[in-house]
């Protein structure tokens, strides 16, 4: 009985044809041109996302532009001419009289404002962080209802809590301190979960378990370790809390009677309140509030790198 025939030479013998010869092989496909209607149609989605995303812009930068160039116009001229260009330009005439109306009120609210949202948000993304990472990385009773609470607490508006902060203020005698506006500003639920995903996602198990074996203590290894792999994150959660705080202005006009203790957002509106009554220029008003917006452009502007990137990592989980 004779040995089978090698599978390369069965497979040449079904490619040859009826003379013993090979037959050629299968011509190359020709790359398949996009269909005429398919092109059009992205390019008519691309034109309809980039023209929605250039009237969103339109309509968020419009009013910081009209504020612009109000704000660089001499008071007399606050509302004449073209109000979307620059014109009679005293910019710096005009923050010099900000700055001095009643003995520099507004530096004082400017300073209360950077005081609250520092020391508010940088406590909180401390406290924010360390809850978020015990969530992710510690087992321990009612860990899932924590979850389920802090959940919760960001689905309920920051306003509906107003009243009752006030009244448990007032049992504790702390309305009109500075007390009463930073308490409620280091406690951010949303923190705390984006602290939970960031820790999920950036602190290995595997490098806690190894510091474990070094002999690192929890504390040495949170503070050491882990607070370093979650730097963008709390760059990101520093951003979210001091924007918000800095923008808070129900909490405040309702703990705070002292002038001197009030921040920029509730001195503004009480300014404005008095224009009405021919107390204040708005001009002072205008010029206020384009120096309050000052602060938080350059906030994004000098931790965008991190706030990117710290935003990219939660994405991932």
């Amino acid at each position: 009985m004779s040995a089978p025939a090698p599978a390369a030479t069965v497979g040449a013998a079904f490619a040859s044809g009826p003379s013993g010869t090979t037959s050629p092989g299968p011509a190359p496909r020709r790359p398949v041109r996009p269909r005429r209607d398919s092109v059009e149609t992205t390019v008519r989605s691309r034109v309809l996302v980039t023209g929605v995303l250039v009237l969103t812009s339109v309509y968020f930068l419009m009013p910081l532009w009209w504020l612009l160039v109000a704000a660089t116009k001499d008071a007399g001229y606050t509302f004449a001419g073209n109000p979307l260009w620059f014109s009679h330009f005293d910019l710096f005439g005009n923050i010099a009289d900000l700055f001095a109306y009643k003995d520099g009120l507004y530096a004082v609210w400017l300073g209360n404002a950077a005081l609250y949202s520092i020391v508010g948000a940088g406590v909180g993304t401390l406290i924010a962080a360390s809850t978020g990472y015990a969530i992710a990385k510690y087992e321990f009773p009612g860990r899932r209802a924590l979850l389920a609470v802090v959940l919760g607490a960001v689905l309920v508006p920051k306003v509906l809590f107003t009243l009752p902060l006030f009244l448990m203020f007032s049992q504790v005698g702390i309305v009109n301190t500075y007390l009463a506006v930073l308490l409620p500003s280091i406690v951010s639920p949303f923190g705390v979960y984006l602290a939970r995903i960031f820790a999920a996602s950036s602190v290995p198990d595997e490098v806690i378990e190894a510091a474990r074996l070094d002999g690192a203590n929890e504390r040495r290894i949170f503070f050491g370790v882990s607070l370093r792999m979650m730097s963008p994150a709390l760059v990101t959660i520093f951003l979210f809390q001091f924007v918000e705080i800095w923008n808070n202005f129900l909490l405040p006009s309702q703990v705070l009677i002292d002038e001197q203790l009030k921040p920029v957002t509730v001195g503004l509106v009480t300014w404005n309140a008095l224009v009405q009554s021919g107390q204040i220029e708005r001009h002072m008003v205008i010029i206020g509030a384009f120096v309050a917006v000052v602060p938080l452009v350059v906030a994004f502007l000098s931790l965008q790198r991190f706030w990117r990137s710290g935003l990219a990592t939660g994405a991932v989980k």
